[in-house]
């Protein structure tokens, strides 16, 4: 077991509560770059990133853009045995979902190497303009922080299926959470750590800690029934 203690941490009692540490006054810093770049909620579990993503995104006053992606199976005979309800369905590890929702302002990841070195798997970006078929974004880490893209919708096709299905959807997802593992060689200035599940290694626990240079910007919350402290 390991022992948070105040004087390691800032304890938080709720998730609401970890929320406001890490983005305090959200729609006032909503366009700051610098700002949104160095903090983040790190996660053990994907279905608990998904749910603080789409938490805070919910919470900012500005227009929803949904992006639904166009799935299709490969080959003609499995149309029937896999329909398009089916595949849209799918939620695949490193696999945008087929839903996608974003906002002008919000912080997202890319999920493919598109144009490398400058946008590679894991670069972040923010939004600035949605198009119907193209995304305008600025990038926020790497060499070519700052530069202005366009994000394409592009063909993704999973390999560890035991079909072939296309899925045509732009490579992004909304990151004010991401993975303990997506977070690795990533610095923040301020970090959440959110201990919804008891099953939390020592290694996974160093990098989350690892994140942040001062103690004094660490926030962690563990649901009461797994509290550590």
């Amino acid at each position: 077991m390991v022992l948070f203690t105040h004087q390691f941490c800032h304890v938080v009692e709720s998730e609401d509560e970890l929320i406001d540490q890490v983005f305090p006054n959200m729609q006032q810093h909503i366009l700051d770059e610098k700002w949104l770049c160095e903090r983040s909620i790190l996660a053990l579990k994907n279905e608990t990133v998904v749910k603080i993503n789409k938490k805070i995104l919910g919470e900012i006053a500005s227009e929803t853009s949904v992006y639904n992606s166009i799935d299709t199976v490969m080959s003609s005979d499995d149309t029937t045995s896999y329909p398009v309800e089916f595949l849209n369905s799918l939620d695949l590890s490193g696999v945008p979902s087929h839903k996608l929702e974003l906002k002008v302002g919000v912080p997202v990841l890319l999920m493919r190497n598109l144009d490398a070195p400058r946008l590679c798997n894991g670069t972040r970006l923010r939004i600035t303009e949605l198009g119907r078929h193209i995304v305008k974004a600025t990038i926020l880490t790497g060499k070519a922080k700052g530069d202005n893209v366009l994000i394409p919708r592009i063909p993704i096709i999973p390999n560890n299926l035991p079909f072939n299905f296309k899925r045509l959807k732009f490579p992004l997802k909304v990151v004010f959470s991401m993975t303990i593992n997506k977070s690795q060689g990533q610095t923040l200035k301020v970090a959440g750590i959110h201990l919804g599940t008891p099953c939390f290694s020592h290694g996974q626990l160093y990098v989350a800690c690892s994140r942040v240079c001062k103690l004094q910007n660490l926030h962690v919350y563990a649901e009461r029934k797994n509290r550590l402290t």
